[in-house]
């Protein structure tokens, strides 16, 4: 009887464990599926710029000396600086990559089972606090080097003389590199969150026959 016993405990034991692997697999599976495409759709020509969930727009420091220059016929020199800005998001949304693999390879059982518990984009809420400070340390010199080689940096400081030659008004105090940065970051937790909402309730957007089985109740 207790040889049977304690046959029954461990086939029961081995199946939860065998139940939590495949969990685990199957959402590291989901979020590789989900940063590919992420990064994929955020990296390419117009990802940002193109996108109203993510596009870049000033920020709101800058609206009284955008809405200034507009008055005296610069708007297209305003709008020429959004552009730019969206472009060097784009250049850094493609080193996201080993990044996010990192984090997946790090995934334990009990970050799988409360994220299959949790909403809808509890696999993205996960990989924003593990990924965001090795992210924003690897996006700003890529932000950096993209705002010089499209020319933000140039365009704003322009921009910037121009405003300040009028009486009376200074410059706003921004870090524009760092704000490109973090709306660069927010806009692709934003596409992997809705990747995952996808993978999540459309069984058509589950690539795999693991992804099947673990989303498949």
């Amino acid at each position: 009887m207790k040889v049977a016993a304690v046959a029954l405990a461990f086939a029961a034991y081995a199946s939860q464990l065998s139940d939590a692997t495949t969990t685990a697999s199957g959402l590291r599976e989901a979020l590789s599926v989900a940063t590919e495409r992420a990064v994929e759709t955020t990296s390419k020509s117009g990802g940002f710029l193109d996108d109203p969930r993510i596009h870049i727009k000033l920020p709101g420091k800058l609206e009284t000396m955008a809405n200034a220059l507009r008055a005296v016929g610069m708007g297209a020199q305003v709008d020429e600086l959004e552009v730019a800005m969206n472009h060097a998001a784009e250049s850094a949304a493609g080193e996201a990559t080993p990044v996010f693999g990192d984090a997946i390879k790090s995934m334990s059982f009990d970050d799988a089972a409360g994220i299959l518990r949790g909403g809808d984009t509890a696999a993205t809420t996960y990989f924003k606090k593990k990924t965001t400070v090795p992210l924003t340390a690897k996006f700003r010199p890529i932000v950096d080097d993209a705002m010089k080689n499209v020319g933000v940096t140039k365009q704003y400081e322009a921009l910037v003389g121009q405003y300040t030659s009028t009486p009376f008004v200074s410059a706003p105090k921004l870090d524009l590199n760092a704000y490109v940065t973090d709306q660069a970051l927010a806009g692709l937790f934003k596409v992997v969150g809705d990747e995952e909402k996808r993978i999540r309730k459309d069984p058509a957007a589950r690539a795999t026959e693991l992804l099947k089985q673990v989303f498949a109740h």
